[in-house]
């Protein structure tokens, strides 16, 4: 069962709870039964193994994976030559 954490918007009492998924969040603070607000942290995910990266799954000879053909860029358009400046 996962723990979640609580702080209370009132009296700043923090405090963390072992919980089921199917429970309902907790409202009422215990210290002072203000409102309570759940504290989420981040989760710290390792991937370890192969077939987490893209080149997991090439072969040595080169990329399995069949790249678009490449897109040629736009000539720009042929601007006006600027006017000489008359002296």
């Amino acid at each position: 069962m996962p723990t979640y954490a609580y702080a209370c918007k009132d009296c700043g009492h923090a405090f963390d709870i072992v919980q089921s998924f199917s429970d309902s969040s907790l409202t009422s603070c215990p210290e002072c039964e203000g409102t309570l607000r759940k504290k989420f942290n981040s989760v710290g995910v390792v991937f370890k193994g192969s077939g987490f990266y893209r080149t997991d799954s090439r072969d040595s000879k080169g990329s399995s994976v069949s790249s678009a053909p490449a897109a040629t860029p736009a000539t720009p358009a042929a601007s006006p030559a600027p006017a000489a400046a008359a002296s």
